[in-house]
This record gives structure tokens, C-alpha cells and sequence, in this order.
């Protein structure tokens, strides 16, 4: 039996890809709730949203690099990051302008904004797939490892090596970081409070001297962050492919709803469990439970629960499980 070694691999091929993975669609399901508790809507375009503050980050990222502009260690996209957060933000001010405030001045029912959101879903994955094309593109530069493996047993002595990518590392602390920017803005700053009385009771906040397209224009620049943020983290710690944003709407919603949709802080708590689900679900513990066991009683198999081909059907099962069981979700959303 071989503890050490057993943690060290759970960390290596759970805990770290869970804890980066979980980040990402924390800042996901962020920027859906805020839609959600605010503009009182499922915004089906967020994973798009995604994918085009993604696409412009990556085509700025290879016009740095073809200049030589770089960032040392860490990838020249964090560089770019605020040109696709500004182009985004610009796309949802249109978008909310051309589109939303339509049907929010008709005061139409929440189920009209959710089919017109599908349609701008589907424009903005055609305009990402036009421009940059529906393959996988690879924009990631600078130093690829925190700690390499080879370098973990080097300074252990251990059989097994941990590897903690840049990119998850900067995912986790980015993601850290404006997590805590939010809720400083939500519970700080007078817009921020004007937000949550916004979320709270829209016709008592009117009464109180609110402006409500102030409200939703703020609201929709701080979804372009995080849409963008996300987007960009998934994209440096995986790869850019328009259809994988679009499939991760699922246990981004998933997030949302197990957390309690409206619920930031839920939202949060929702993306890591669905993460450490979706990882945890899929993964082969052959090897850890080879470290744990007597060799006679040593798996042969995989011991797989699932194929990571089925890593979204974890969400859409935990999906309904809560809708079912707590479809208010962890921490009762419907408000900021």
C-alpha cells in the first residue's frame, strides 16, 4: 500500500483539473445568474457570448505574437484579454439594444426573451464559426508548467509526479480575483446596491429613483467579463473550438441551478460541484486504487463509472436530480 502516491495521483488527474475546470464554469454560471436575477431571463446565448469574446482574445493573441509582442512566462492572451472583453461588451450593449430592450419595454413573459435569446445564440455561434472557423485553434504561449512532473518526483523521491499547468493556475487565481472584485462591486458600490434592490423588487427600486437601463447596461458589461474571462481561461487551458462553448451551456446551467439561479455565491458553489462531479465521475481509478490495494486484490479494469464521452450527461443527471428534488437550488435563488 502506497497512500502518498494514491493522494498524489487523485490530485493530479482530479483535484488540480477539477479546481480549474470548476473555476471556469463558476465565472460562467456568474454571468448567468446576474442575467437571471436581474433582466429576469435564461440567457441561452451565454455560451456563444463566450465563444466570441474567446475569438477575438485569440485573434488579437496571433497578431501579437506575429509582431513578437509577448508576455514572458505567461500567455500573451492575458495581454489581448481586454480588447475581447471590450469587443464583447460592445456586441451585448448592441445585442441588448437592437434586440432585448424590445420585448423588456413590451414587458413580454420571460419564456419570449428565452426563445429570442436562442435565436442571438444561434447568429453569434454562425459569426464565431464564419471568422475563425469551426476547428480547435491553440493560442496558449509562454511557460507551459507551474511544476512539471518529472520535476515533482526529482524534489519527492515519489513514484508518481503531480503537474500543475500555467494556465491552471492562472485560472484559479484569476478566477479568485474577480470573484472578489464582484462581490466588493455587488455589496460596496452604490450601482452595485442599485443592482440588488434592481433584483430584489424592480418596482420598489423604480420607486426609489433607480434608473433601469442604467442598471441593465452595467449588468451586461459585467457579463462581458465574465463571459470573456471564462471563455479566454477554457480556451488557454484546453483548446478554442466554437462547438465545445457551445456544448459547455449545459453544465454552466447546471452550475447555475444546482447553486440557486440568481444566487452568485451559489453559482460559484454550483460550478465546483458540478466540475468535481463531471472529473470525479469520469475518471479511472485503476491506478490510484493500484496504490491503495493489496496487488492481489489489484483492479484489472479501468474502474470507470463513466466514459469521459458521457462528462455532460453528469451534468444534465445532476441537472434534474436537483429540479426535482431542490429546484430553488443550494441556496434558494431568484435574487442577487
Amino acid at each position: 500500500m502506497d497512500p502518498i502516491n494514491a493522494i498524489v495521483a487523485l490530485s493530479n488527474f482530479v483535484v488540480v483539473p477539477a479546481l480549474a475546470y470548476g473555476s471556469q464554469l463558476a465565472l460562467g454560471a456568474l454571468g448567468v445568474t446576474l442575467i437571471y436575477g436581474i433582466l429576469r431571463f435564461s440567457n441561452f446565448a451565454h455560451g456563444d457570448t463566450m465563444a466570441f469574446g474567446t475569438m477575438v482574445t485569440v485573434l488579437v493573441t496571433w497578431w501579437m505574437q506575429s509582431v513578437g509582442v509577448g508576455f514572458g512566462v505567461l500567455p500573451t492572451a492575458l495581454l489581448a484579454l481586454p480588447v475581447g472583453i471590450a469587443a464583447t461588451a460592445l456586441l451585448l450593449l448592441g445585442t441588448d439594444r437592437l434586440v432585448y430592450r424590445f420585448y423588456r419595454r413590451a414587458k413580454a413573459a420571460p419564456v419570449i426573451l428565452v426563445i429570442v435569446s436562442m435565436g442571438v445564440m444561434f447568429i453569434m455561434n454562425g459569426i464565431v464559426r464564419l471568422v475563425i472557423g469551426p476547428d480547435d485553434q491553440r493560442f496558449a504561449d509562454g511557460a507551459r508548467f507551474i511544476i512539471s512532473a518529472r520535476d515533482f518526483k526529482e524534489m519527492t523521491g515519489l513514484q508518481e509526479g503531480l503537474t500543475i499547468k500555467t494556465t491552471q493556475g492562472i485560472t484559479v487565481l484569476t478566477a479568485v480575483v474577480v470573484v472578489a472584485a464582484l462581490f466588493w462591486f455587488l455589496n460596496r458600490t452604490r450601482t452595485g446596491k442599485s443592482m440588488r434592490a434592481f433584483s430584489d423588487n424592480e418596482d420598489l427600486a423604480l420607486l426609489s429613483g433607480i434608473n433601469p437601463e442604467r442598471v441593465v447596461s452595467v449588468t451586461w458589461l459585467i457579463v462581458a467579463v465574465l463571459a470573456t474571462v471564462a471563455g479566454v481561461l477554457y480556451g488557454l487551458d484546453k483548446s478554442f473550438k466554437p462547438l465545445v462553448y457551445f456544448q459547455l451551456l449545459l453544465p454552466i446551467f447546471a452550475s447555475a441551478i444546482v447553486g440557486g439561479l440568481g444566487s452568485p455565491l451559489g453559482a460559484i458553489v454550483g460550478g465546483f460541484v458540478i466540475a468535481f462531479s463531471e472529473v470525479t465521475i469520469t475518471y479511472a481509478f485503476k491506478k490510484v486504487l493500484g496504490y491503495l490495494l493489496p496487488e492481489s486484490l489489484a483492479p484489472d479494469g479501468l474502474v470507470q463509472l463513466l466514459s469521459t464521452d458521457y462528462k455532460f450527461a453528469v451534468s444534465f443527471a445532476i441537472l434534474v436530480i436537483v429540479l426535482l428534488f431542490r429546484p430553488t437550488g443550494l441556496f434558494k435563488g431568484k435574487s442577487v
